[in-house]
């Protein structure tokens, strides 16, 4: 059974303390300096918490158990990302446009689909395309689960399509195709040609 953690939420004193230290230490060079090393501090322990935390959760889970555990760590991803962006946003107000870099909230986003996408997104495609196939069997399954699975690959283009249709959309569609090939296929062999009629229609 999995674990529900209670989640913290910070009152406005400590948002406000949070964001006046980084204030502070990016006031005396807004472009550069402190701004330059908490940015890339801020980088660095993204990818620390991802690699040590939230991939190794994956290891070894198939299938359901790991589209679920990927959603579970998502909707984590998203809240922490609503937070830290905050209490970092003097760094998006003045160090990563005269850096002509992604807003924080952007590169937060994709520093989570880069580094758990770019290791198991085989194996989340597969996991959710056998339970579409598993639904269209008559099957009943989780369907806000794959809705959410796959907005994630839609999130992270924050309005863009580009990392569905790059990372998703031609894999959805060969195994749709290879499904209904083989499922007529079999009706071929074991349907009159009138019932075969009717199943194709359909």
């Amino acid at each position: 059974m999995m674990m529900i953690k209670k989640v913290h939420r910070f009152s406005s004193e400590e948002y406000m303390r949070m964001y006046s230290i980084v204030f502070e230490l990016c006031k005396p060079n807004r472009r550069g300096g402190n701004s330059e090393v908490l940015y890339d501090k801020y980088h660095n322990f993204l990818k620390h918490y991802i690699t040590s935390k939230v991939s190794p959760s994956l290891q070894g889970k198939k299938d359901e158990a790991l589209v679920k555990e990927i959603e579970q760590r998502w909707s984590n991803h998203k809240v922490m990302t609503r937070w830290i962006t905050r209490f970092f946003r003097f760094l998006d107000r003045y160090f990563v446009p005269c850096r002509k870099l992604p807003p924080l909230e952007q590169s937060t986003l994709l520093a989570f689909y880069n580094l758990v996408f770019g290791e198991f997104n085989h194996e989340i495609k597969d996991a959710v395309l056998s339970l579409i196939d598993r639904e269209r069997e008559g099957e009943g399954i989780d369907q806000a689960l794959i809705r959410n699975i796959v907005g994630i690959y839609v999130d992270v283009g924050q309005g863009s399509m580009k990392y569905y249709e790059q990372d998703f959309e031609g894999d959805m569609f060969k195994a749709t195709a290879s499904f209904y090939s083989t499922k007529a296929s079999n009706w071929l062999k074991t349907e009159s040609y009138k019932d075969y009629m009717l199943k194709v229609r359909i």
